[in-house]
């Protein structure tokens, strides 16, 4: 088992959580209007929707693995080229972060963890990305592949969980900041090209 390749998985995970992005942002503001506690039911549904999307690649992309190394392959370029899309689709976008959006409806923590929960199942792009991030970090020889995926899946929910309910905790502090310093975004905007470029080189270069 490599730890090395677990612990790159952990850092690439934390930065990717910490950039901006839909799903922090709509953390972020629900703390802001709501409190703390709604902004982490938030956090807990769209955490749990990551389970459905993890057992998606994790039993679709083993048993590619397990036929034809060739497919595995097509995957992986797949998944670079992805990464190396979203990196420039970062770089098209404003490193504007603006906060100041409309009022946000009240809503219970019940129909927020569900919202959250619906917005992650949903969103076709969540199993585009595991299945453009997961691969490369596969750390065992001796591990079958689905149980490999369970653990990123399982890594990647425990990272973003605790970088997201950071996010709500500290949602004032963090807007009042990014009110304050105007090239936060900009740095937030080029940290996730990099991460972006970077993972989708690793994915490239890694063997299967």
């Amino acid at each position: 088992m490599n730890y090395d390749i677990l612990l790159s998985f952990v850092l690439a995970t934390s930065v990717l959580a910490i950039s901006p992005g839909p799903d922090n942002i709509y953390v972020l503001m629900q703390s802001l209007a709501n409190g703390k506690k709604y902004g982490l039911a938030t956090v807990a549904g769209l955490i749990s929707g990551c389970l459905v999307h993890t057992a998606l690649v994790a039993f679709g992309v083993s048993a590619i693995i397990k036929e034809n190394d060739s497919l595995f392959f097509a995957i992986k370029l797949f998944g670079a080229l992805y990464l190396f899309y979203l990196a420039f689709k970062v770089f098209k976008s404003s490193s504007k972060l603006d906060l100041s959006s409309d009022t946000i409806p009240e809503k219970s923590l019940g129909e927020l963890f569900k919202q959250g929960f619906i917005m992650n199942v949903l969103n076709p792009k969540v199993s585009i990305f595991f299945l453009a991030f997961f691969p490369a970090f596969l750390f065992s020889d001796s591990v079958s592949e689905v149980i490999q995926f369970f653990v990123l899946g399982l890594l990647f929910m425990a990272t973003s969980f605790v970088i997201f309910s950071l996010i709500a905790f500290l949602s004032g502090s963090i807007s009042e900041y990014i009110k304050k310093q105007s090239n936060v975004g900009l740095f937030l905007k080029w940290l996730q090209i990099i991460v972006f470029v970077g993972i989708g080189v690793f994915i490239l270069i890694s063997e299967n």
